[in-house]
């Protein structure tokens, strides 16, 4: 059974998406970029915030699911500049465990919406 995750955690989708979606037990997040859940306004200051903003909402997405980052078994990392890899990488290896990381690949693309910097999703598995 599909069952939508929603939080006031996090930026409300800005399309005909949820922020995640939860089906036998797997986790699939929307791709998530700096926008703050209160304001709504966008948080690209520098390539350092904008992804602990980003990382942020996702793991205030993980906790409406009753999950947290040692569950989550996938990772797309979109980036408008491939310079920005190793900040980026930074901040978002903070949030796992060598242990219990994630799979994941990190891609460069033409743009991205609202012309962040970067997007991620993640899938997380219950079990």
């Amino acid at each position: 059974m599909k069952k939508i995750i929603k939080t006031k955690h996090a930026a409300s989708p800005i399309g005909p998406y949820n922020q995640a979606v939860m089906v036998n037990g797997f986790l699939y997040t929307s791709g998530q970029i700096a926008i703050n859940p209160n304001t709504g306004e966008t948080e690209f200051d520098s390539i350092e915030h904008e992804t602990n903003r980003i990382m942020k909402s996702l793991e205030a997405i993980l906790s409406k699911a009753k999950l947290d980052f040692s569950h989550v078994i996938k990772a797309s990392i979109f980036i408008s500049d491939m310079d920005n890899f190793t900040k980026i990488n930074e901040i978002y290896g903070s949030y796992f465990d060598d242990e219990t990381a994630p799979a994941r690949e990190t891609v460069q693309v033409a743009r991205l919406p609202k012309d962040a910097n970067v997007e991620i999703s993640l899938i997380a598995f219950q079990g």
